[in-house]
């Protein structure tokens, strides 16, 4: 199934984003474990002295993870990390049982100004490390392992999980399969992912087809859960993500940034929060 680009609004005044789910379709439980995927496809930001970004907010029961692929964003949390990523880099935040974060474009692209993209995957994480405590992988584009594919079609970037025996940076909390693919054009790429796994891949850039399906420029595509060989068909250089993971078949209860089991650990959450026992971070 191609989805195509829905509900665009801005997150805090640095993130122009299309969310793909949720979104009302069910696709949170058709895609667990990945629960919220939104897209900040290239928008170019004016020069400015005003911050842009997301100010302090919690986070509880999940990770966030934040692909770059033009413009520069800076992070810091309650667990005293901070980082810049760049075009190409990786911030994979464990949120785990409570932090604190801010997300804001960098200082010095956001006196610059320039083209922005950006996306950020939320992964929900299983009852039994809903409380695990927080953490951070700040990962750069040199050290993502890689596939180069034949004949210069182009380069698949293993950020989790496994391509044609490499494995990927990142460490998860349940199988996840993540791919940063750099499809030049007329590429031919062949793949397989588990028929028990929920999959899907976006088109950042460029114009694909997938099994013979046209798929064109920031468009998703729900893949079916069957055995059997992934084609796509690089029509225009192109920048793919396919993401992969293990359904946890577990309850879960949503309420902003926190992703639990139930209605009471939602209530928990709102009242550790409030308490402070998120930690500390300035605005």
């Amino acid at each position: 199934m191609v989805c195509s680009p829905t509900n665009t609004h801005m997150v805090g005044n640095g993130f122009k984003v299309m969310n793909f789910y949720p979104n009302g379709k069910g696709f949170e439980e058709r895609m667990s474990p990945f629960f919220l995927l939104d897209f900040n496809a290239e928008v170019n930001f004016p020069p400015s002295d005003i911050a842009h970004g997301v100010g302090v907010h919690p986070h509880r029961g999940i990770e966030t993870i934040t692909f770059a692929y033009k413009g520069a964003v800076a992070h810091h949390d309650s667990a005293g990390n901070s980082g810049v990523i760049n075009p190409g880099d990786v911030q994979w935040m464990t949120a785990g049982g409570g932090v604190l974060h801010k997300e804001y474009h960098e200082q010095t692209f956001n006196q610059k100004g320039g083209a922005f993209e950006m996306l950020q995957l939320w992964i929900n994480l299983p009852k039994a490390h809903k409380m695990t405590p927080a953490k951070y992988q700040g990962i750069t584009h040199t050290d993502k392992p890689k596939v180069e594919l034949p004949d210069g079609q182009g380069t698949v970037f293993v950020v989790a999980g496994e391509f044609n025996g490499v494995s990927g940076i990142a460490t998860t909390f349940s199988p996840v399969h993540l791919y940063d693919m750099h499809l030049k054009k007329d590429a031919k790429v062949s793949f397989e992912l588990p028929e028990n796994f929920n999959s899907g891949l976006l088109v950042v850039d460029g114009d694909i087809e997938v099994n013979g399906n046209k798929v064109p420029e920031n468009h998703y595509v729900q893949l079916a859960n069957e055995k059997g060989a992934i084609e796509i068909k690089v029509n225009r250089n192109a920048l793919v993500m396919v993401l992969s993971g293990e359904p946890l078949n577990e309850p879960y209860v949503s309420y902003g940034p926190f992703v639990m089991n139930t209605e009471d650990e939602i209530r928990e959450a709102i009242e550790d929060y409030k308490a402070g026992k998120f930690g500390f971070l300035a605005d």
